[in-house]
């Protein structure tokens, strides 16, 4: 749906119709091309992402709020996380995004990674880091300050509580998501070098750099280009990120507790 010269037969109106002809046309398994390599990312890529951002958050909100919440400190450690978590996932990105175009010339993940390397140089899986970076660090942050914020309303005492991590996933996801779909766009244009695209404008060799991604997209359709596929990302993001913080709030309150039920036996009775 980001596609700013996409193929007659791939030209979508809405999520549900996308979905449908996807698989009508390109079978059922199409819209789960690429899980591989999302997946093979992401649990290096959060693990780092989780971790910083707690061990960063800590940190900071000791420093400006004496160890209270800090919305300052939460929108930054975001921010630090985002750096280290985009380095592992822009690759994955790459691959993930060239499988899922319409008509992808590549057989599977090693081929798509062999392909790029061979034709387009290791620099390929960085080309769009920087706006990668541009885009995810103010997501981020917008992304944990309003989690944050649904806590505080939600659930203030912050005790494990299944129902508030959702709600306060699903919102942080969607404000998120909703506000940075023009960076994405142009990320896309960046990972997909999309050359029916790129060729009508007499583009040559590889566009590379946020700003020509911009001035790219503005001139294929103007503002309203750059809010293509807002509503899938928004769909996509707010399950995506309520999923991502029940499990990990989950996983904090259960290793938390082994912890200290560990510590207590290993004290023993006083």
């Amino acid at each position: 749906m980001q596609s700013l010269r996409p193929d007659p037969k791939a030209q979508y109106s809405s999520v549900y119709e996308a979905l449908r002809r996807i698989i009508q046309t390109e079978g059922l398994l199409r819209p789960l091309r690429g899980l591989n390599i999302t997946m093979l990312g992401a649990g290096p890529a959060h693990a780092l992402y989780f971790a910083c951002y707690e061990r960063v958050k800590c940190t900071l909100s000791e420093v400006i709020q004496n160890g209270g919440n800090s919305h300052i400190a939460n929108g930054l450690a975001g921010c630090v996380a985002t750096v280290l978590h985009d380095a592992v996932m822009n690759p994955a990105e790459v691959v993930k995004q060239r499988m899922q175009m319409y008509n992808s010339p590549y057989r599977n993940l090693l081929d798509c990674v062999r392909t790029i390397r061979h034709t387009e140089g290791l620099a390929a899986f960085y080309r769009s880091y920087s706006t990668q970076l541009a885009m995810n660090i103010p997501f981020q942050a917008v992304h944990f300050m309003t989690y944050e914020l649904m806590q505080e309303r939600l659930n203030p005492h912050r005790q494990y509580h299944p129902g508030s991590h959702i709600l306060s996933g699903a919102a942080a996801g969607a404000v998120s998501a909703a506000i940075t779909t023009p960076l994405d766009v142009c990320k896309t244009l960046l990972n997909t070098q999309e050359n029916v695209a790129l060729s009508s404008m007499h583009i040559s060799g590889h566009l590379t750099g946020m700003a020509n991604a911009f001035r790219t997209v503005y001139r294929f359709g103007g503002m309203a280009a750059f809010f293509k596929g807002i509503q899938a990302r928004v769909i996509y993001q707010m399950p995506s990120t309520a999923i991502a913080w029940s499990v990990y709030e989950f996983f904090k309150y259960f290793l938390t507790k082994q912890q200290m039920e560990g510590e207590a036996g290993t004290a023993g009775p006083v």
